[in-house]
């Protein structure tokens, strides 16, 4: 086994700066293939005639199986490492890509399959962090773990090119390309990723680690966080099209390219909140981001003009999001045993996925009961200003207090 080194320095077994870049390219091409049939909504809407209901099951369905399926993905990078799992998991989702662009898009029941396959992407994201982890020290986490997150902009991809690409090519054309994305990535990822030097392999069967992860107090801490965060942000990336077109009439791709940028502003700010993470109290950004989506929310409640007072609370938001998602991790990196943290990451990471499949589903039916959207963004200011109590009380005293398994002396200071 090669020697372990300090964060930011070559070993025999690889850069860990390269081995970060190669993580979040997987990432974000993996995410790319994960939210293809967001951007696609509007137009499945129309072409087959679906509900509101129906649209939003249809954007949702990827997201709940990508979500729950990082518990056993991220328990399994613990004991195999991300350099068998990050190939793993983008050759097995080239098989649902294809068939959504070759077959599986002329019915409901046919794109509802396809979409639970497609999940599988969205299971990267629990190989990474731990993966990302064992490569840095802890007081460097915050922000690697930051850009390694900064890959969920592969949904920008998506969100850019997708409409473009069917209208200018035909349906299976975007579909076609992200599966030679992923092909390409995961032959890179077999001849170069390298697991960090000296990790820890856990001894123990699957069933008992997740038994001993969902007892750890962190476990569920940073669940309810992400699931806020990350979940609001995976919640607007994928209805956001939606909303807007419904809402205030814009056209299918003016929609997508706003939804771009609100993703964009939110890939930006991960790497920052876990850079600002390492420096300061996690909880702290946590506080202030939480803050900004409490206010955020409650102004666009209100339906206002889009521009500019709509703009600036929806880019508020995404800020505020993605660098409360950078926070969570950093807590998780720092107060999280080393031989779980993708196990912790795996549940978190369900977490947050499932937080966003709940909201398109609850729009949906919120718009076709009432014809408004303002209920659903009232409670998001709830669920929000919850969050925000809760970290600025227990969250905090447990990260002022013990570190990872009961040891003293690794949690950031308050």
């Amino acid at each position: 086994m090669a020697p372990s080194t300090a964060g930011g320095r070559t070993s025999p077994a690889g850069s860990p700066w390269m081995m970060l870049m190669l993580a979040t390219l997987g990432f974000a091409v993996n995410f790319w293939a994960w939210a293809l049939l967001s951007p696609l909504g509007p137009r499945f809407r129309e072409t087959l005639e679906l509900s509101s209901f129906e649209q939003s099951l249809l954007v949702a369905v990827p997201v709940v199986v990508g979500s729950l399926g990082r518990i056993p993905v991220g328990a399994l990078t613990d004991r195999f490492g991300g350099r068998v799992m990050f190939p793993l998991v983008s050759a097995a989702t080239i098989i649902p890509v294809l068939y959504l662009g070759l077959a599986g898009h002329s019915s409901l029941p046919a794109l509802l399959v396809g979409g639970f396959f497609l999940g599988i992407g969205g299971t990267a994201f629990a190989v990474g962090v731990p993966f990302v982890s064992g490569w840095f020290p802890p007081e460097r986490r915050g922000l690697a773990i930051g850009i390694f997150g900064a890959g969920m902009g592969g949904t920008a991809i998506s969100a850019l090119t997708t409409v473009k690409l069917v209208d200018a090519y035909g349906m299976a054309n975007p579909f076609l390309i992200t599966a030679a994305g992923l092909a390409l990535y995961a032959v890179l990822a077999a001849v170069l990723l390298r697991d960090a030097p000296g990790r820890t392999v856990p001894s123990e069967p699957l069933s008992r680690r997740l038994a001993d992860t969902v007892r750890l107090p962190v476990t569920w801490q940073a669940s309810a966080l992400y699931a806020v965060a990350f979940g609001g942000y995976v919640a607007f990336s994928v209805y956001l099209p939606t909303y807007l077109k419904t809402g205030y009439g814009l056209g299918q791709a003016d929609a997508a390219n706003r939804m771009a940028g609100f993703v964009l502003l939110a890939v930006a700010m991960r790497p920052i909140g876990g850079w600002l993470s390492d420096r300061w109290d996690p909880t702290r950004v946590l506080a202030g981001a939480l803050s900004v989506v409490v206010v955020g929310a409650a102004v666009q409640s209100v339906t206002p003009s889009l521009a500019p007072v709509g703009t600036i609370a929806f880019l508020s938001m995404a800020a505020a999001l993605g660098a409360g998602s950078g926070a969570t991790f950093a807590l998780v990196a720092l107060m999280a045993p080393a031989n779980k943290v993708g196990s912790v990451t795996g549940v978190v990471g369900a977490a947050g996925g499932l937080g966003g499949f709940v909201p398109p589903l609850a729009m949906g039916v919120i718009f076709s009961t009432s014809g408004t959207y303002s209920l659903g963004l009232l409670l998001l200011v709830v669920v929000a200003a919850a969050a925000l109590v809760f970290t600025l009380t227990r969250v905090r005293r447990a990260a002022a207090g013990p570190g990872p398994g009961g040891l003293p002396g690794t949690a950031n200071p308050a």
